[in-house]
């Protein structure tokens, strides 16, 4: 609706996602890496973040339900797919060991990209290659089916 407002809002949204990455920790790969390790050297405190990070997401779903709109959108974008399929499993089951070889996932890793650090600039642009692949991969002529989304509301 209105490309500034819109832009501001989601620089304003990144930049306290990417704050709130870096005061928990999610940015150290040991430290991730340590919580994923449950049967050895365990460090549960980012369960607290998980558990944050789940309140948070909740409440804005559930807040969604009572809105019309987003603020700066025309409806809201919400996934309405709940088949659990071999697609899903492969990618949870590809995402996990990508996260617990390197310690990044996706935001935690672009937020690291801050810091300067050769090993995490390879990491992001290996994720980058990798959703490419993805998207050749499943373009309707590709491998497999596009994703699909929810109607609007």
């Amino acid at each position: 609706m209105r490309p500034a407002a819109q832009i501001l809002t989601a620089l304003a949204a990144g930049l306290t996602f990417g704050l709130g990455l870096a005061l928990s920790g999610m940015l150290d790969p040991a430290r991730v890496r340590g919580f994923l390790d449950v049967t050895g050297a365990w460090d549960p405190s980012l369960a607290f973040v998980l558990a944050g990070a789940v309140s948070v997401s909740a409440l804005g779903y559930a807040v969604s339900r009572r809105l019309r709109a987003p603020a700066f959108e025309s409806r809201f974008a919400i996934p309405s797919g709940r088949r659990i399929d071999r697609p899903l499993v492969l990618g949870a089951v590809l995402f996990g060991a990508g996260w617990g070889l390197s310690g990044f996932c996706p935001g935690p890793a672009v937020a690291a990209l801050s810091t300067g650090l050769v090993p995490v600039a390879l990491f992001v642009a290996a994720m980058l290659a990798g959703m490419a692949l993805h998207r050749l991969a499943t373009r309707p002529s590709g491998l497999g089916s596009a994703p699909t989304s929810a109607p609007a509301r």
